[in-house]
């Protein structure tokens, strides 16, 4: 088995499908996920899981032995021996030897060690005492199921008896009532619970729960246990005390915590192997269960069609753009991984039913380039909860019983910049200007007005929303939710949300220009003139002699400043005062040299430092956060995204580059993040002066706003393949560091076969299907065709 230090212990092969891990104990919480449109899994190379469907509010059907609360995914989850698991025991009934797959519970050393996360399935291969461990998991496209299939191979040339055990946590459901047994009519074991409430209107929303957690096997076990504490015994879950028996107990668990565990006995001659197949997932009942169990396992095919369909469903993320370049990892997850996370964060909206605003918004721009129609659909969604007095809520409610939880039941003040924001990456790339006119009530009238109505009426809330100075007041928080007390008081102001709202208007300034005819002349002039006057108020109030400044509090102080022992500076504002318009050449590159001397780290830019060591009451909790984690100064890749698209508007094409390779695990450090290339997690330590041993360590979370404007980055930036009225605009924004781009690209229902390479001139060409265009602008193009484009870049 690779070890620690033997190479290589991740494998990235050749058919851009799948990343291989080769050693348990290399990275111990590396992981992948898999989703559908109730379920979201999230698998440990260990054998650990992290389950959630909707019902409609997230909920589990696998747990720990202590009644958890039902929340979000957790940044950085600690892993413990009872966490949630999907396990096999494998016994030698000769030798009485035993190990497990794919490593806990037991950790017995493998001979080979293969973890492999594909867009569709995860597997694990795990070699032992001659035998072969085949075990992966997918999903269906739709359903609260988890489809195992495990193979098992004798490799020897002797005749094995051997024994497998698979086993599937259960957890401590409930202290109202709960059991397990098995039934023999559905191979299967089924785990019953009532959810607890104490207030009796919950009974007639708890009723319809799915309450019931089933393993449901196509083979009839030789026997089977339901009780934790017994199948465990004195040698606990690496040797447990059943396992040394011949056979399991076959005992029902009566309000004791449950599991799911089965007994299978076979005698494999020499290179024999045999198959099982399982599923794992939460019912209402066993009517529902039966019709499963149907669905699986009636023909001997449906599995693989099942699993067949889900893969067809993963990979119409893979239909907008492919790349090649001299960087083969950046290529690989460029057309793989991100468009990938891209699409499971707009097509279910991270598994919630009141996403943030902010992240609802921006999760769906990224879905304008998978599918538009759908981001058409949530734009439209959110824009119907937007109050008459043009104010958004904090979180978009997607289903009748949903309600506001959490973060959302706090003000903030930023959710309405993002809808210009939205609305222009759209339009730019589906040209469907017929939205502008679209008609649509408000949360509070019937009366249904204009997306341009909306739009207008959210610009005045913001810009009604400012000081005295012109500064935009932050309330809770904005973009950075935990900053919740620098104006709590009702004075706090934010030059973040100041200069994003200024952004907010010159992004709809470009988009009333470029697609509604006869737009007020007038309306415009005055926008930009607001623009510019908070642009100006910000440079007067909030520029620090070389940077500027996070905002000012309730008290009036003005905070990450120079003279701050800690958060002196934050990354957000200088992002955005380059997107804003409001820094100047000399301010840019005082900003620019600030970050690089103060944020820049081997795995990206931190989001402020130093990182705050203790509370600062005039801040928030931002502030409580251990430094280097979440908002208090990791590399929060959400703010590193948005810097990298202002620094493509700047023409910092190089340094934009490098930092959107930093938030990709390649094989130069995935160890020290701890994390497979599979997708860009929410944030990697920070606080690098400070904590310099914890940096880089990835959270491990893949929900984060990081992806939509990466993606929309390489698309736009980077290819320089950018929409602009129904038409194809080519300007590629190569870094020195790559001389060749070749790829294709889908725009508008036509394929643009490109190649981007470096001569020696000073403008950018493009050649269409051998003909120079004079304006490298490409119009008329027919829905279904395929263009050849030959770019060629000047050489610096």
């Amino acid at each position: 088995m690779a070890d620690r230090n033997s190479t290589p212990l991740v494998v990235m092969p050749n058919d851009n499908r799948m990343v291989n891990l080769t050693c348990p104990l290399a990275m111990p919480n590396a992981c992948g996920y898999l989703w559908n449109s109730e379920l979201l899994v999230q698998m440990n190379c260990r054998g650990y899981a992290i389950a959630q469907f909707l019902q409609p509010e997230p909920s589990k059907y696998s747990q720990s032995p202590a009644l958890e609360a039902k929340t979000f995914v957790q940044p950085e989850h600690p892993y413990f021996a009872h966490h949630p698991g999907r396990f096999i025991y494998v016994k030698d009934e000769n030798s009485g030897e035993v190990f497990s797959a794919p490593h806990e519970p037991c950790r017995k050393k493998p001979d080979e060690f293969v973890f492999s996360v594909g867009p569709s399935e995860i597997s694990w291969t795990v070699k032992r005492l001659d035998l072969t461990v085949f075990l992966s998991v997918s999903l269906p496209i739709n359903g609260a199921e988890e489809i195992w299939t495990m193979k098992l191979k004798n490799n020897s040339k002797t005749v094995r008896n051997i024994s497998v055990y698979p086993y599937f946590s259960v957890g401590y459901k409930s202290w109202m009532n709960q059991s397990a047994d098995y039934d023999a009519c559905l191979n299967a074991i089924i785990a019953k619970s009532i959810t607890p409430y104490q207030k009796t209107e919950e009974y007639q929303k708890n009723k319809k729960l799915k309450d019931i957690t089933f393993l449901l096997s196509k083979n009839k076990p030789c026997a089977w246990t339901t009780i934790s504490s017994s199948f465990e015994g004195e040698g606990g879950l690496s040797k447990p005390d059943q396992i040394r028996k011949a056979y399991l107990s076959c005992q029902r668990a009566v309000y004791e915590t449950p599991v799911a565990v089965m007994q299978f006995q076979h005698k494999l001659s020499a290179k024999q192997s045999i198959e099982h197949q399982f599923v794992f997932g939460a019912v209402k009942d066993q009517t529902e269960l039966s019709k499963i169990r149907d669905k699986y396992f009636s023909h001997d095919n449906n599995v693989t069609n099942i699993k067949q369909e889900y893969e067809q469903y993963i990979s119409q993320s893979f239909n907008v753009l492919t790349i090649d370049c001299e960087d083969k990892e950046f290529s690989q997850f460029a057309n793989t991984w991100l468009p990938r996370q891209v699409f499971y964060h707009g097509g279910v909206n991270r598994l919630t039913t009141d996403p943030q605003t902010r992240n609802y918004l921006q999760d769906n721009m990224g879905l304008c380039f998978i599918e538009p129609a759908k981001a058409r659909s949530a734009f439209l969604t959110a824009l119907a909860q937007q109050s008459v007095d043009g104010s958004m809520p904090d979180g978009i409610l997607l289903h009748p019983e949903a309600t506001l939880k959490y973060i959302n039941q706090i003000p903030h003040a930023d959710h309405g910049v993002w809808l210009t924001i939205f609305l222009q990456a759209y339009l730019d790339e589906t040209n469907d200007a017929n939205l502008l006119t679209h008609t649509l009530p408000f949360s509070d009238s019937q009366t249904p007005q204009t997306v341009i109505t909306h739009i207008e009426k959210g610009l005045a809330r913001l810009i009604a929303a400012r000081d005295h100075r012109g500064l935009s007041y932050i309330e809770q928080g904005d973009w950075c939710d935990p900053m919740n007390m620098v104006g709590h008081k009702g004075r706090g102001v934010s030059s973040w949300l100041s200069l994003a709202t200024a952004y907010a208007i010159n992004c709809w300034c470009q988009t009333a220009e470029q697609y509604i005819e006869n737009y007020s002349a007038e309306k415009i002039s005055d926008y930009k003139r607001t623009s510019h006057d908070i642009n100006n108020a910000v440079n007067h109030y909030l520029w620090d002699g070389s940077w500027y400044a996070r905002g000012i509090t309730d008290d009036d102080t003005v905070f990450g400043v120079k003279d701050d022992d800690e958060g002196r500076i934050y990354l957000n504002p200088q992002s955005w005062a380059l997107l804003s318009g409001a820094a100047g050449t000399a301010k840019k590159f005082s900003m620019l040299n600030e970050i690089e001397r103060q944020l820049n780290t081997p795995f990206g830019v931190m989001m402020l430092a130093p990182s705050y060591t203790k509370m600062r009451e005039d801040i928030g909790r931002l502030t409580q956060k251990h430094p280097g984690v979440a908002e208090n100064g990791s590399v929060y890749n959400h703010a590193s995204a948005f810097y990298v698209y202002s620094l493509y508007q700047v023409g910092e094409y190089n340094q934009a580059f490098q930092l959107l390779k930093k938030m990709i695990p390649t094989k130069s450090d995935m160890i020290k993040k701890g994390q497979l290339p599979v997708y860009i997690p929410n944030y990697y330590r920070g606080a690098y002066y400070q904590f310099p041993e914890q940096a880089g360590r990835s959270s491990h979370l893949f929900n984060t706003g990081t992806v939509a404007w990466v993606y929309r980055c390489i698309i736009e930036e980077l290819c320089g393949l950018k929409g602009y009225k129904g038409h194809l605009t080519v300007n590629p924004k190569l870094p020195d560091c790559l001389d060749t781009i070749s790829g294709k690209r889908q725009f508008k229902g036509a394929w643009y076969e490109f190649t981007i390479s470096r001569h020696e001139q000073q403008e950018v060409q493009v050649i269409q299907d051998g003909n120079l265009l004079n304006d490298n602008v490409i119009t008329d193009a027919e829905l279904g065709n395929t263009y050849v484009l030959e770019i060629r870049v000047p050489r610096k």
